[in-house]
């Protein structure tokens, strides 16, 4: 598959490079936004404040011209406030009951300090993430196709927080860890902030979204052989099963190794991976750039990790340098 002789990658390129002018220093977040969207999944992202985790989404929606949704997540929010609520309205002079959709009624969703909403609000959340619709009072409304849900917490604040239960965590695709950007980038950001503050700045050309679901298509045609699938397996299963490594420390800092989500999302990411960089087979190198944002948050720590300081994707390294391609 050429890059140059594939008209939908031309336009994910274009996409991505119209992304990465408006966030910069923060490539990988870029990349990760891409591999969700084209896997139909669902992003969890983790930074400090001014990492670009808002303008990310809201330029990712500008250039596709598609429709964003936004929820400041706090603790008295109701599950209502998201997904919407029925109402009184007077049609003909009799009272009928409608029903008012809520934010989650848009092809992108920001949802902002999740980690501050109670549980109820988590699990409204959750069903439009994992069945893409959302049921108010007994009945069922089908959300867009072109459904994502960008999801924030702040790593820093905990007073006040409800932390994501796992079986939530577990229905985000990937996990992004955003941290400041160095010096360059932080003067280039300084540039470009002030060249959007001059009036009639030239915008480019919106992206059809159109392209999104004929990635998907090609998706399913991405080669992926037995060797791989064999390493993408035992990755996961070195999580749940770290004693086959007697070598390696993993049995001591593994809590609770990764679901059979955490499988089938690799599968998926890998190939969108392989697909982005214009080919149609996946190698090793594709699944190692995915299986962090894959894993991260679909690993329980122990104590004794926790203790030493040993992080998320310091076992992942430990893993990736122990299992070997088939």
């Amino acid at each position: 598959m050429g890059k140059q002789m594939n008209p939908t990658l031309d336009s994910i390129n274009q996409l991505k490079q119209q992304m990465e002018s408006s966030v910069i220093g923060q490539q990988h977040m870029v990349d990760t936004l891409l591999v969700a969207l084209l896997t139909n999944g669902n992003v969890l992202l983790e930074g400090l404040p001014g990492t670009a985790k808002t303008r990310s989404i809201k330029s990712l929606a500008s250039a596709l011209q598609v429709d964003l949704g936004r929820v400041q997540f706090t603790p008295d929010l109701l599950p209502s406030d998201v997904t919407g609520t029925e109402v009184y309205q007077d049609i003909d002079g009799k009272p009928t009951l409608t029903f008012q959709p809520g934010p989650v009624f848009n092809n992108l969703l920001l949802a902002d300090e999740i980690n501050r909403s109670p549980a109820k609000v988590q699990a409204a959340l959750l069903e439009a993430m994992e069945e893409r619709q959302i049921t108010v009072a007994g009945k069922t409304y089908k959300l867009p196709d072109l459904f994502m849900v960008l999801a924030t917490q702040n790593p820093v604040e905990q007073e006040g927080t409800y932390p994501l239960p796992e079986a939530q965590m577990d229905r985000f695709i990937m996990k992004i860890n955003l941290d400041y950007p160095d010096a360059d980038a932080e003067e280039q950001i300084i540039k470009m902030v002030r060249s959007e503050e001059k009036p009639n700045t030239e915008k480019p050309a919106p992206i059809d979204p159109q392209c999104i679901f004929d990635a998907r298509d090609q998706l399913r045609d991405i080669h992926c052989s037995d060797a791989m699938l064999k390493y993408i397996v035992a990755i996961v299963v070195a999580t749940r099963q770290p004693k086959l490594y007697p070598e390696s420390p993993l049995s001591q800092w593994i809590g609770v190794g990764s679901s059979p989500r955490a499988t089938i999302a690799l599968d998926k990411c890998s190939r969108a991976m392989a697909w982005l960089n214009g080919k149609d087979f996946v190698d090793p190198e594709d699944v190692r750039k995915v299986v962090h944002g894959v894993l991260r948050h679909r690993l329980i720590l122990s104590y004794d990790a926790l203790a030493e300081g040993i992080s998320s994707d310091r076992v992942i390294d430990e893993i990736l340098s122990q299992v070997a391609v088939a």
